[in-house]
C-alpha cells in the first residue's frame, strides 16, 4: 500500500482521481446490489412439489387475471387486499395440485391429442348451437380466448382420463339427477332476461407497460366522448374496435347474465336498452359494452338442456373425485410453500 501511495503521489490531482474512482466503484456496487435485489423480487421459488418447483413469475402470470377482476369490483382497500391475498393462496394451491396431477399423468403416460380437443370443442358447440364465431364471442364475454379455452379443455380431458385410471368407481348420471339440477337452477333454465350486446375493444398487446396501457385507455376515453354525444355505437365499433366482430358493428349476440364473467355481468346488469357501460379492463384489453335490447326468454325444456346438464354433472363428479384423490397425494408428497 505504501508503494502504491508513492506512485500515486507523483500523479497529478491524485485525491480528485481517487475520489472519482471510489465514487464509480461504489455506484457500480450499488447498481449490482439493486439488480440482485430486483432479481430476487422479480423471481424466486414460491413452492416445492416433490422434486419440482413453482416460481413466482408463474404464480404471478396465473394470478394476474384474478387480481384484475378483484380490483375491478370496487371493494374498500382493506377488503380488496384480503380478497387478493386469499385468492393468491387459492391459485398457488391449485398450481400445487396441478403439479401433483402432472407428475401422475407423466408417470402413467397419459396424453391428449389435438383431435380429442377438437372433438370436445365441437361437442360444446353442438350443445350450445354455436358457430365458431359465436363460441369465440361467448368466450370473450367469459374472459377467455380460444387458446386458453383449449388448454382448459385439455386439462379437463387429462383429468377425466386420470380419474378413470386411478379411481375405480364409475360415474352414473340419471334422468332424475338432470331434472333435479334443472329445478335447482331457475336462473339458467327458467324464465330469464337475455341481453343483446355489442362491444368495442382495444388491446394493448403482450408485455405492455403502464404507459402503453394508459395510451390505450385514452383512446377508449375519446370513444366514450363520441358516444356521449349520441354517435352510433355500431358505427364507432366498426371504425374503432379491434375485436374480431368490429365489421359487424361490435355485435356479440344474445346472452344471459349467467353466461358472462362476473365483472362483466356486474357492469351489464344495471343497463337499459340503448345504454353503454363505462370502460372496463379485461384480459383482452379495455372494453365498452352496449345493450341493444333486453329480451324475455322462455324456460328451457328438459330435452333442450339434458346434454348440457349431463356434461356439467359428469364434470362436477370427475372434479370431486379428482380433488379427493389429490388430497391423498398431498399427504404422501413433499410440499413446501415459501410464500
Amino acid at each position: 500500500m505504501i508503494m502504491q501511495s508513492k506512485s500515486m503521489s507523483r500523479r497529478r490531482f491524485p485525491k480528485v482521481r481517487d475520489a472519482l474512482a471510489i465514487t464509480v466503484v461504489m455506484a457500480v456496487m450499488m447498481c449490482l446490489t439493486s439488480l440482485i435485489h430486483a432479481a430476487v423480487v422479480v423471481d424466486r421459488i414460491v413452492a416445492v412439489v416433490n422434486d419440482e418447483i413453482i416460481r413466482l413469475v408463474e404464480l404471478n402470470e396465473k394470478f394476474a387475471p384474478f387480481e384484475r377482476q378483484i380490483r375491478s369490483l370496487g371493494h374498500a382497500p382493506e377488503k380488496e387486499q384480503e380478497l387478493i391475498h386469499q385468492k393468491r393462496m387459492d391459485v398457488l394451491n391449485d398450481m400445487i395440485d396441478e403439479k401433483l396431477a402432472d407428475q401422475q399423468i407423466f408417470e402413467a403416460g397419459i396424453t391428449v391429442g389435438d383431435a380429442e380437443i377438437d372433438h370436445a370443442v365441437e361437442q360444446i358447440k353442438a350443445i350450445n348451437s354455436y358457430t365458431d364465431e359465436e363460441l369465440r364471442q361467448a368466450l370473450t364475454l367469459s374472459g377467455l380466448d380460444m387458446k386458453t379455452y383449449r388448454e382448459e379443455i385439455r386439462k379437463q380431458v387429462l383429468r377425466n382420463k386420470l380419474v378413470n385410471l386411478k379411481v375405480t368407481s364409475s360415474i352414473i348420471i340419471t334422468q332424475s339427477d338432470i331434472q333435479a339440477y334443472q329445478d335447482a337452477h331457475p336462473e339458467i333454465y327458467g324464465p330469464r332476461k337475455e341481453y343483446k350486446l355489442r362491444n368495442i375493444m382495444m388491446t394493448w398487446g403482450e408485455n405492455a407497460d403502464a404507459k402503453s396501457r394508459q395510451a390505450v385507455y385514452d383512446r377508449m376515453a375519446a370513444v366514450v366522448e363520441k358516444l356521449k354525444k349520441g354517435e352510433s355505437f355500431a358505427t364507432i365499433a366498426e371504425i374503432s374496435s379491434e375485436a374480431v366482430n368490429a365489421a359487424d358493428g361490435g355485435l356479440l349476440g344474445v346472452f344471459t347474465l349467467n353466461d358472462l364473467a362476473e365483472n362483466i355481468a356486474g357492469v351489464i346488469s344495471p343497463l337499459q336498452p340503448g345504454q353503454f357501460s363505462s370502460i372496463i379492463e379485461t384480459d383482452h384489453g379495455y372494453q365498452i359494452f352496449f345493450v341493444e335490447a333486453i329480451l324475455d326468454a322462455a324456460p328451457k325444456t328438459t330435452n333442450d338442456s339434458a346434454d348440457e346438464i349431463r356434461r356439467k354433472l359428469y364434470e362436477e363428479q370427475v372434479n370431486e373425485k379428482f380433488s379427493a384423490w389429490i388430497e391423498t397425494l398431498r399427504k404422501d408428497a413433499h410440499i413446501k410453500i415459501i410464500y
